[in-house]
């Protein structure tokens, strides 16, 4: 039988619980685009992080770009504080093979050097393809190889997940 779906907004809840003790003046969070910046955004406001929000897309880091193109949608990164000795939580909805990550850390060191690089995940659903794993996470899904979860933004910002066939 098929597990049920989790609650992302309980997943958000179960992270900012996580993080809270973590939260020091010198944290900042930082958000890859799409769905970790809506998480990113979420904690943000639910821990009072003082430092601004941080954003990025690792649309140009990817180490698939020559075979998948540029996407249409790219954004542009957004850090509006100097990440020098700064304690950086990355924040991503759903952690999978990690490649995401090592493409945001590419960028990130673009920036400066951090004191610390930390992960904060929504889901991680394992199969990783690189040695990251997530200090932070709402929770462990396990879906099949030909399946895979997406985070959905309601208009009033709820925030849910669903898991699909890959196409």
């Amino acid at each position: 039988m098929k597990e049920p779906v989790p609650d992302a907004e309980s997943l958000l809840q179960a992270l900012a619980d996580q993080l809270r003790p973590a939260v020091t003046p010198r944290t900042a969070l930082i958000g890859i685009y799409t769905g970790g910046v809506w998480v990113a955004k979420r904690l943000h406001d639910a821990l009072g992080v003082k430092v601004p929000l941080g954003t990025i897309d690792i649309a140009f880091y990817r180490d698939d770009y020559s075979r998948r193109g540029l996407s249409s949608n790219v954004k542009p990164s957004d850090i509006r504080f100097d990440v020098a000795d700064c304690d950086i939580v990355l924040v991503d909805d759903v952690l999978y093979t990690g490649r995401t990550i090592r493409a945001a850390l590419n960028e990130l060191f673009d920036y400066g050097r951090p004191g610390r690089v930390r992960l904060a995940a929504l889901v991680d659903r394992g199969g990783r393809q690189l040695p990251i794993e997530p200090q932070f996470v709402g929770a462990n899904v396990v879906v099949a190889d030909d399946e895979q979860i997406l985070l959905k933004q309601a208009e009033d910002g709820r925030l849910s997940l669903q898991i699909e066939r890959k196409t």
